[in-house]
């Protein structure tokens, strides 16, 4: 794990989900973020989109980040071309893969499809560019197929693979096993490409790393095609806490990240979108505000400050007394176990009237009226 380099296609592959546009600024400053927090590559576009992309990715390519910089191909000359004009250095081309794919895209002329292959990767190689082949629907393909056309990408010169499971269909048994025999068979690194149809995006990125997958694909909040691909802070904190590598990302600074990508996209964080949504360092539960209060790591994976956030602590419906207790402690309000018991129930009744947790002012209110109540009895 400690090999592994993540490259991030937030401006490619998540700005191809449904409705999403970048402008220029807000791709460059996608591009800047990534770069500063530590990102090693990151997939810029599709030049062959036309000048406007070109000209996006061209303003990327001058600013002169630390990270390696990408364009996404067809196997089609034009394609490369773009790129090249683009500036960059670097580029990945795709090429179907599965039996769908070639049938329904080059009418199951498979010939062909390799031709196109062989001939971009000489053309851009001739030229001095490093290129990467991707594998479109990967996880469909027939896997001697898919293991001969990874050997011919790699005798014409590719440095790196792609395994893509494209529309997501594959568990993380499947993909370690499929994601395995590529590794076996080849002397350049195999890189995973994951999409979240079945939820099992982030599982299947990490099943490939397991497999011995080198570079993995992710996108910010998991924005993508669909359903979306591996969320990069879901990916980077899973090899950061559960396999113990730091890759040397600023972690701190993902929900920064997050909520950048968030307002550009126009795609609102669920509250209970692991690692960045509101929602996951708050806690509500009588017995899980008690546990944390006591020792924050009986009911949390990590540190929020990890990840940028801060603990809260949320009363409403489910909250015990501990929780109020605590919460009106710090506001120098110190009441008995009876007077507590009878604040507890007034938050739990308004809460399920209101349909939602109560601020900090409607706790300190209901005190108010509380007291108001015992003092006239």
């Amino acid at each position: 794990m400690n090999q592994v380099l993540i490259n991030d296609t937030t401006l490619r592959d998540g700005e191809q989900a449904a409705g999403v546009v970048f402008n220029l600024e807000e791709k460059i400053a996608i591009a800047k973020f990534l770069d500063a927090i530590g990102l090693e590559e990151i997939e810029v576009g599709i030049p062959a989109m036309g000048e406007e992309e070109q000209r996006a990715i061209r303003t990327i390519a001058d600013l002169g980040l630390s990270a390696k910089l990408l364009g996404w191909n067809r196997a089609v000359i034009s394609d490369i071309k773009a790129s090249m004009a683009c500036g960059l250095k670097r580029m990945h081309i795709a090429i179907p893969v599965s039996g769908i794919q070639i049938a329904t895209k080059f009418q199951g002329q498979w010939r062909i499809t390799l031709q196109q292959l062989k001939d971009c990767i000489s053309f851009a190689v001739d030229k001095g560019f490093w290129v990467a082949v991707g594998g479109e629907d990967s996880s469909r393909a027939d896997d001697e197929f898919l293991l001969d056309v990874a050997l011919y990408a790699q005798e014409w010169g590719a440095k790196r693979f792609r395994f893509c499971d494209t529309v997501g269909v594959l568990d993380p048994f499947t993909t370690y096993s499929k994601v395995k025999r590529l590794v076996s068979g080849l002397r350049i690194p195999v890189e995973v490409h994951t999409h979240n149809d079945f939820g099992l995006a982030t599982a299947n990125a990490l099943a490939g790393l397991k497999a011995g997958a080198l570079s993995v694909n992710t996108t910010v909040n998991g924005l993508g095609e669909r359903a979306g691909n591996a969320a990069l802070e879901e990916v980077v904190m899973a090899i950061k806490r559960i396999y113990g590598v730091d890759l040397g990302i600023d972690t701190p600074r993902l929900l920064e990240l997050s909520k950048l990508v968030a307002n550009a996209s126009g795609c609102r964080v669920p509250p209970w979108k692991a690692i960045v949504g509101e929602n996951t360092f708050a806690h509500e539960s009588g017995i899980h505000a008690h546990g944390v209060l006591k020792n924050p790591f009986t009911y949390e994976p990590f540190a929020p400050e990890e990840v940028g956030r801060e603990r809260r602590l949320v009363v409403g419906k489910h909250s015990g007394r501990h929780l109020i207790s605590n919460l009106l402690k710090q506001h120098g309000i110190f009441l008995s176990k009876e007077e507590t018991q009878s604040v507890l129930d007034a938050v739990r009744q308004h809460s399920m009237e209101k349909k939602r947790n109560l601020t900090t002012e409607e706790l300190l209110d209901l005190v108010k009226i509380q007291k108001y109540s015992h003092a006239i009895r």
